[in-house]
């Protein structure tokens, strides 16, 4: 997950290879486990700019969409990414392939920037709840660079420009 830009949050495959054997609607998708961090927030509402990310063993829609349960709920959903209406991951492949990237508000944005910076990944799911209901753990997130670093970052280019000026 890269929040480096303004706005925009953008999921991109790896080479992370599927924890399990599993096959599901992408109608519900994948949950990232407590990417917020916590259940207060806004809903989510998402554009998306492009996307061709899907997963390893079905083809693309490019048209993924990005959920958050009930306005508030501490996870983030992602769904609908393949032309495919059954997806299948399987235990040892690669789990995904491509890119996507949506413009969300300064709201939203602020909230993702405030939330965690790894956690797990489950299919099929959509919100916290069905974790308990039977979704699988088919890997982890992890948000590149994390906020803080791109704090530092914007920190250190200040301080470089002021030394410079004096």
């Amino acid at each position: 997950v890269d929040l480096s830009a303004p706005n925009q949050i953008t999921i991109n495959a790896t080479s992370g290879l599927s924890a399990v054997t599993t096959s599901g609607s992408d109608t519900t998708g994948v949950y990232f486990e407590n990417f917020y961090g916590t259940s207060i927030g806004s809903g989510l509402v998402e554009t998306l700019i492009s996307g061709d990310l899907t997963n390893a063993e079905n083809p693309a829609d490019f048209s993924p969409n990005l959920f958050r349960g009930s306005g508030s709920d501490p996870g983030l959903n992602l769904w609908s990414w393949s032309s495919d209406s059954t997806v299948t991951f399987t235990a040892g492949s690669l789990a995904f392939t491509g890119s996507a990237t949506w413009a969300v508000s300064a709201t939203e944005y602020a909230e993702m920037l405030a939330g965690n910076t790894s956690g797990n990944l489950y299919f099929p799911a959509d919100t916290e709840d069905d974790i308990a209901g039977g979704a699988m753990l088919l890997g982890t997130w992890q948000v590149i660079p994390e906020p803080a670093s791109l704090s530092l970052l914007g920190l250190g280019l200040a301080f470089g420009l002021r030394r410079n000026r004096g």
